[in-house]
């Protein structure tokens, strides 16, 4: 994905002095955003991620320095707060403010193109969306327009994954240039090419994405070490702050990797007994109650609203100690599935039997155990007091609400005036205090920084309970869970071992071994066809498409072989280390030779249905 050096600047900010508050931000900030460059802007809280966003947009004036841009450039912006219309279609809401050139037929169909993949309607009306859907119709506004720079401030809350692979896919190939704030690290990793990193007040560049930012950002800051190893003692205590974070971060992921990786390897020798679990046939009742290891357990449930089926026959096992991720995108049972495991609502049919001393704590995404009007510190001891029992040990509030990163001063404030992310790590400390022996997450990462996600796993790896997430954050998945429960829709319910990253392997293979199907069917149609050839004349390909037909599959296996090449270089560990550059290259060719193979073999099955 690197970037041409011929791409010309859009905009430029050089010597930037920023102040908020009185005091500095940013001094000396100087930054280009390149024509065809797709950034990520990440950070700790505070540091001006969304300052630089406004500076960029020109809405926050320099107080030295200089801001320019390319004559014509447009600059387009993800909202993040939709206050809609009385009776305004998401059509309206979208061209709202556009110039006249847009309204045209060739616009409308553009329009419907990003719509139809969000999951909503040009005719829906805005005040009659759902929180997560006038989002969705925001980002469409956003992609539609498309600006010679596209701002996009955390643009996969309230995505499913099949939405947000798609998003990807689309950013990828998008021609203008690109500046994206995100927890989602997986995502970051798939579409960008270079990242702004803002440290401490300075903004440091990492020349490409973020698949290799934890690797370069970990290297400077040991230079950086080595090189204050050598001064006063004042000095050394303000290099183990700097350090704090990513590097950090770094060491803890490898250890919980290992330990993950350990608890996969064992689930892995037991698959038979999982693929069992999951199966529909008839099966005797257990006694829940009398059965230590088993928790909860659907036998043959039926559920569904309407003609919408959400589980049929559904039959499962959640054995003490599991931790599940939950996969599927909206609307396919996915809380269906959680609210008939509390005793929320009842089956149709079939039973969910559960432990006698099972007990459930649940963070709920639309945080309806937050009362508004209360301050922070009663909402973590509604009865008083000034110290809190987190899980068996006490701890004054003050101190347990730093570890979510509040200051302790906000502890007085009421839960109303905090952000979308501060609500989610307050409700987020209120569950986790009190864990119980069964813990359910639904959707626990929207809206949390990095940092936050850091002491999100950080506290779920040291978790002895039975857990559930229901998440879209790939890698949050891959670093928590150990089994993967996707919801395909109309009823289809599928396990699978390992986090994500094995779900995805799974899913790869079984869509190779279709593609081969596919191809053994064409084959043998081709062979009648041919046997049949003097019975009934039948049109024939075009000389160009069959020619095309004629080299795919050549291609498709050129690709695989380059991908399979690629992919063992990749796997010396000492490869970023001797030549960044070539790392880069290496990586940024796999994820293009991948897209390459995936549009192939689908322009492969479309000319196979076109042949008579």
């Amino acid at each position: 994905m690197a970037v041409s050096s011929s791409n010309r600047v859009l905009l430029s900010v050089q010597n930037a002095l920023v102040g908020f508050g009185g005091a500095p931000l940013f001094k000396d900030l100087t930054f280009h955003i390149m024509e065809g460059e797709k950034t990520c802007l990440v950070g700790k809280n505070g540091t001006g991620k969304t300052t630089l966003m406004h500076i960029i947009r020109g809405l926050k004036e320099l107080d030295d320095g200089e801001r320019w841009e390319s004559a014509g450039v447009t600059i387009g912006y993800l909202q993040q707060d939709i206050i809609p219309k009385a009776g305004q279609t998401v059509k309206e809401s979208i061209l709202e403010d556009l110039h006249e050139d847009n309204q045209h037929e060739g616009f409308t169909y553009r329009m419907e193109m990003v719509v139809d993949p969000l999951q909503i309607k040009l005719t829906d009306r805005m005040d009659e969306l759902s929180g997560g859907q006038k989002r969705r119709a925001a980002l469409a506004r956003a992609l539609v327009e498309q600006p010679d720079i596209l701002l996009l401030d955390e643009p996969t809350n309230h995505l499913d994954l099949e939405v947000i692979m798609w998003l990807e896919n689309y950013l990828k190939g998008y021609r203008g240039a690109l500046l994206c704030i995100s927890h989602d690290r997986a995502f970051l990793a798939n579409i960008s090419n270079k990242v702004f990193w803002l440290d401490r007040g300075n903004l440091r560049v990492c020349p490409f994405g973020y698949s290799g930012f934890e690797d370069w950002s970990n290297t400077l800051l040991e230079q950086e070490e080595r090189e204050l190893k050598n001064r006063e003692k004042m000095v050394e205590i303000e290099v183990a702050w700097a350090s704090r974070g990513v590097k950090a971060r770094r060491k803890r992921n490898v250890r919980r990797l290992a330990l993950m990786k350990e608890a996969r390897d064992k689930l892995r020798a037991d698959k038979s007994a999982f693929l069992n679990m999951m199966s529909k046939i008839e099966m005797e009742s257990s006694d829940v109650e009398g059965t230590s290891k088993i928790v909860a357990e659907f036998i043959k449930v039926d559920k569904s609203y309407g003609e919408k089926v959400l589980l049929d026959k559904f039959s499962f096992r959640i054995m003490r100690g599991d931790r599940l991720g939950i996969l599927g995108k909206n609307g396919s049972g996915k809380s269906t599935f959680l609210k008939l495991l509390v005793s929320e609502i009842e089956a149709d049919a079939g039973k969910v039997k559960r432990a006698k001393d099972i007990e459930f704590a649940y963070f709920d995404q639309n945080r309806k155990d937050l009362n508004m009007e209360d301050s922070l510190w009663r909402t973590l001891v509604p009865s008083g007091g000034d110290y809190i029992d987190v899980m068996g040990k006490s701890r004054h509030v003050c101190g347990y609400l730093k570890d979510f990163l509040f200051d302790p001063t906000m502890a007085r404030n009421p839960v109303s005036i905090l952000s979308g992310g501060q609500k989610n790590r307050l409700l987020l400390a209120k569950v986790l205090a009190d864990p119980k022996s069964f813990l359910i997450l639904d959707e626990p990462t929207n809206d949390l920084d990095m940092d936050t996600l850091d002491m999100l796993e950080e506290i779920l790896s040291g978790y002895q309970g039975t857990l559930i997430i229901v998440s879209h954050d790939r890698e949050f998945l891959d670093q928590t869970v150990t089994k993967i429960l996707a919801f395909e829709g109309d009823g289809v319910i599928e396990g699978h071992i390992g986090g994500y990253s094995d779900y995805l392997a799974a899913r790869k293979l079984q869509q190779r071994g279709e593609m081969l199907s596919h191809r053994e069917e064409a084959a043998r149609d081709e062979k009648f066809a041919a046997a049949n050839a003097d019975k009934a004349p039948a049109k024939k390909l075009s000389f160009k498409i069959q020619y095309e037909l004629d080299n795919l599959p050549a291609k498709i296996a050129a690709l695989e072989k380059e991908i399979e090449d690629l992919s063992m270089k990749l796997e010396d560990s000492t490869l970023y280390s001797r030549d960044a550059a070539a790392f880069n290259a290496y990586s940024g060719r796999l994820s293009q030779a991948e897209h390459e193979k995936d549009v192939a073999e689908t322009r492969w099955l479309e000319i196979e249905s076109m042949k008579p």
